[in-house]
């Protein structure tokens, strides 16, 4: 969604991020290297933030801790989403709004990767699917394999194949109304998680 609704930038796939800057720098057209670098400097931040988080909450509950992760990035996406009501699109001239949602939503991602990366489950990822596809080829059946954590693999590519899906169908209508519902299921998320009983 973020690379649809921004203009040629990611703000959760950083390898992605890279690449283009690097063809910005280059003056390919299309791609904006303030708007990549804004990117990089907000997932740092936000990954920067949630590594510290992770640090000082550890002794908590796992679900209290997780439950705030996901309170924190619905907070900032559903920020985002009232920061971009106004932009007119990624065609947008680089307005100050503009830079602030792109800052905003890789800041959030950049927390919920620190958060995903500290809990530490085995194909458990939100942006990015290439070592879990790697996994679900690797240990196959096909290449002598037990196929281990299959279900979660396959729920992992078809949730991120979903989501794609309907946030493109979003940007039709507004990046606002996208980010919106990601920022609420979030928060979602995080009532969910803080209703579970505390791991033993």
């Amino acid at each position: 969604m973020r690379f649809l609704g921004w203009g040629h930038i990611f703000t959760a796939n950083m390898t992605g991020n890279v690449v283009f800057l690097a063809f910005a720098l280059v003056g390919k057209a299309d791609f904006s290297a303030l708007r990549s670098s804004m990117a990089l400097i907000g997932f740092l931040l936000g990954a920067a933030a949630g590594g510290y988080a992770a640090q000082r909450l550890a002794p908590s509950p796992t679900n209290r801790w997780v439950s705030g992760a996901f309170a924190v990035d619905g907070a900032v996406l559903i920020a985002a989403a009232v920061v971009s009501s106004p932009l007119a699109g990624p065609n947008e001239a680089n307005s100050i709004a503009l830079f602030v949602v792109i800052s905003m939503t890789a800041a959030a991602m950049g927390f919920r990767n620190a958060t995903v990366r500290r809990l530490g489950v085995p194909d458990l990822t939100t942006t990015v699917l290439t070592m879990t596809i790697t996994g679900m080829a690797a240990d196959s059946s096909l290449a002598d394999g037990n196929n281990p954590r299959w279900p979660r693999r396959i729920c992992a590519v078809l949730t991120m194949f979903g989501g794609a899906i309907i946030g493109a169908l979003l940007l039709k209508y507004s990046a606002a109304i996208a980010l919106l519902l990601c920022g609420v299921i979030s928060i979602g998320c995080a009532l969910a998680v803080l209703k579970r009983e505390p791991e033993a």
